[in-house]
């Protein structure tokens, strides 16, 4: 075998060797979706205008639902509790004051000032018969005559009057009076339980179990009214927050399962898409890789199972479909 023949033969052995290194190079990876580790949160907004007297928790501690949170002042909402639970006492004893109706002294003294006015009356007419009499006769004069008339007829007005009002008295409260008396009641403990429930909610407790992510207002400070005082972070597990490309669309949908890549971990936590958007929008810069630069994305949810409930949030992730 001359040197040319063994020098081919040792060239085309290299050749065959390279082969797979170079057919790996030209292979393109599995199509990724990248984006963010995330965890779901929650707020606990300001219920009222008041400041903040004291932080029970730190950020990052980890708490159960109905922990106690924060405290705000509670001095002037205390004070319109008291005052909606005296108009509730007002209320309450006016309706049953229409529901007793008049009391028999009430009625007594209608009928005593009944009699005085059919007295009156009964004087007030005899006085004009006789003033009438002397009229006739020319012995006064007409005016004399026309006042006892007034007189008299005021008189008998005043005894309807006495009538009425004893007659009033004796069929008792009117069922429309009970009904708004009823309605004002209801009215004022509505109001109170409200101002209640206001003045319990000053007392800020976690909604669920979970961890304190951010608390933005300081002891001292007073939020707007719905401002997030506490911002946490809830659930079981954390989630992938992706942006898919439009080359994978269309193998993605709710249900699918995932393998995510969480950068600084080896470990590949296998995943569920929980969501996934149907309009598309620009990948954001930080999931830009080759050519999805010009292409548009779709922001889409993967749920990881709770042997990922360790990681924390924020951390770079990319994710890969399909078997």
């Amino acid at each position: 075998m001359d040197a040319s023949f063994r020098y081919r033969i040792s060239a085309l052995t290299a050749i065959l060797g390279l082969a797979p290194l170079i057919l790996a190079g030209c292979t393109r990876e599995p199509p990724q979706a990248l984006g963010t580790l995330e965890w779901d949160r929650i707020t606990v907004p300001a219920p009222a205008l008041e400041k903040i007297t004291a932080i029970e928790v730190r950020e990052g501690q980890q708490v159960r639902a109905g922990d106690v949170l924060l405290r705000l002042e509670s001095a002037a909402t205390q004070s319109q509790v008291d005052a909606a639970v005296a108009q509730q006492r007002r209320s309450d004893a006016e309706l049953a004051e229409l529901k007793a109706g008049p009391r028999q002294e009430e009625i007594t003294r209608a009928r005593a000032a009944l009699a005085a006015t059919q007295a009156q009356a009964a004087d007030a007419r005899a006085q004009f018969n006789r003033v009438q009499k002397l009229g006739a006769q020319k012995l006064i004069p007409q005016s004399d005559v026309d006042r006892a008339r007034a007189a008299a007829d005021n008189a008998d007005a005043q005894v309807r009057s006495a009538r009425a009002a004893l007659l009033e008295l004796q069929r008792g409260t009117r069922t429309e009076e009970i009904a708004q008396g009823r309605a004002a009641v209801q009215a004022a403990q509505a109001q109170s339980t409200s101002q209640r429930v206001l003045l319990g909610k000053l007392t800020l407790t976690a909604p669920r179990d979970g961890v304190v992510d951010n608390l933005p207002y300081r002891l001292g400070d007073q939020a707007p009214l719905g401002a997030p005082l506490v911002i946490m972070l809830v659930g079981e597990a954390p989630y992938a927050r992706i942006y898919v490309p439009e080359a994978l669309r269309a193998q993605v949908k709710v249900g699918s399962q995932a393998r995510v890549h969480v950068e600084g971990a080896t470990q590949i936590w296998q995943g569920t898409v929980r969501m996934i958007r149907s309009d598309p929008t620009f990948t954001p810069y930080y999931a830009l890789a080759g050519q999805d630069v010009s292409r548009l994305s779709y922001l889409a949810e993967i749920q990881l199972g709770e042997e990922a409930s360790a990681l924390p949030a924020g951390l770079p992730v990319s994710a890969e479909f399909g078997p």
